[in-house]
This record gives C-alpha cells, structure tokens and sequence, in this order.
C-alpha cells in the first residue's frame, strides 16, 4: 500500500510547514489596523442629581 510509505509524505509536510512558518507570519504581523483605540482617562465624570419637579 503506498499511502504507509511515510517517505514522499513527510517530506511534503516539512516543506509545506517551511513554507508556512516563513511566509505566512510576516504578512500577520504587518498588518495594521485601520482604527486603533486611544487610552482613555480613568477619571469618572461628574454627575448632577436630576430634579424632579413632582417629587
């Protein structure tokens, strides 16, 4: 059966693996996001009581 002859297989998946690892994670890491958030201040806002006109 040649599908357990691991020879002409493993050598495929070290390529394919070679390919991956040195193309692939470049192109990941350049891309930029369009829209990155901005910190933001940890201060809470001041908030008035409402005035209720019934109560």
């Amino acid at each position: 059966m040649p599908q357990l002859n691991p020879s002409p297989w493993f050598l495929i998946l070290i390529f394919s693996w070679l390919v991956f690892l040195t193309m692939i994670p470049p192109k990941v890491l350049a891309h930029h996001f369009p829209k990155d958030p901005s910190p933001q201040s940890t201060e809470m806002p001041k908030t008035d009581p409402w005035n209720w006109s019934w109560y």
